[in-house]
């Protein structure tokens, strides 16, 4: 298969893990030269106590500043719902443009009804600053990337290929976690499977970047496996599995799980690229909790 962009390049990948949601965050370099982009941010909520704060983020701000690393994009991989995005807190300190998947445009008009965001919340994308279709080129630096979209987990799910890096999001986990639920509104388990045969037909070489990691059956964290290390092991989708197998399965198991703690806010901020609710007549910001609604 013939690909848009060079693949034989090596980015230099910095992966952050944040205990609190399991999520890893990168920090991508360009090999020729400064320019970098950051890859699924974390902003830090205490939901109990309504309590922001950016620990996490101000590790991966520190990092490129240290590097004196120029920040030319801030990826999305997906609307996330099980942790907070940190795209604005971070682009306030460091530049660099947001970017998500086209069909963000889905999952806004979703739940925008959900959340009641009214008519004043524009369900267009615009809020992000590139909205990403299938094979789109962009560059970090020097260095040609490509978004291939990947749904199935949510409608807007992309995979961002840089030189010889892929950056999955939630559309696969490493071989011994599967893949992620397809269970969300907008997400199909078949639709799930046939984004990640898009996936494992890159090359095997390819390195393959997690957005989560469990820490299944109590081994260390990790967040780098290759194509070729999926195809054979992974224990959703590996080995030959079909993709009848793989539906029957994945909504088995989808109707067994309980919903992410951090969902009902994590999904009010981050179809807004981050940004936090709008200050109200007494000077506070507040999400909201549709009962019954999700």
């Amino acid at each position: 298969m013939k690909y848009p962009v060079d693949m034989s390049v090596q980015p230099e990948v910095r992966g952050f893990f944040d205990p609190g949601t399991n999520t890893i965050s990168y920090v991508v370099k360009d090999p020729a030269s400064s320019s970098c982009a950051i890859v699924d941010s974390v902003m830090d909520i205490d939901y109990a106590a309504g309590r922001i704060s950016y620990r996490h983020a101000d590790e991966v701000i520190a990092y490129v500043q240290e590097r004196g690393l120029t920040l030319e994009w801030l990826i999305e991989t997906h609307v996330h719902a099980d942790h907070l995005s940190a795209a604005p807190y971070i682009q306030a300190k460091l530049g660099g443009k947001v970017g998500i998947g086209a069909q963000i445009t889905v999952v806004q008009e979703t739940f925008g009804k959900v959340f009641n965001e009214g008519t004043e919340f524009q369900r267009d994308g615009s809020q992000f600053d590139r909205l990403f279709n299938d094979g789109d080129v962009y560059t970090v630096g020097e260095m040609a990337c490509f978004a291939m979209h990947t749904p199935g987990h949510t409608p807007a799910c992309m995979v961002h290929v840089m030189g010889d890096a892929a950056f999955v999001g939630d559309t696969l986990f490493m071989p011994d976690g599967g893949s992620a639920r397809a269970d969300f509104p907008g997400g199909d388990a078949a639709t799930l499977y046939d984004s990640i045969q898009k996936v494992l037909a890159l090359p095997d070489d390819m390195r393959l970047f997690m957005c989560h990691d469990y820490g299944p059956n109590g081994r260390e964290i990790r967040w780098e496996t290759t194509v070729g290390d999926e195809k054979a092991h992974n224990i959703h989708v590996g080995g030959g599995k079909t993709k009848d197998e793989f539906v029957k399965f994945r909504t088995e198991r989808d109707g067994q799980l309980d919903m992410p703690k951090l969902i009902i806010p994590s999904l009010q901020v981050n179809m807004k690229a981050g940004e936090l609710p709008r200050e109200e007549s007494d000077g506070k910001r507040y999400l909201k909790v549709p009962l019954n609604g999700l």
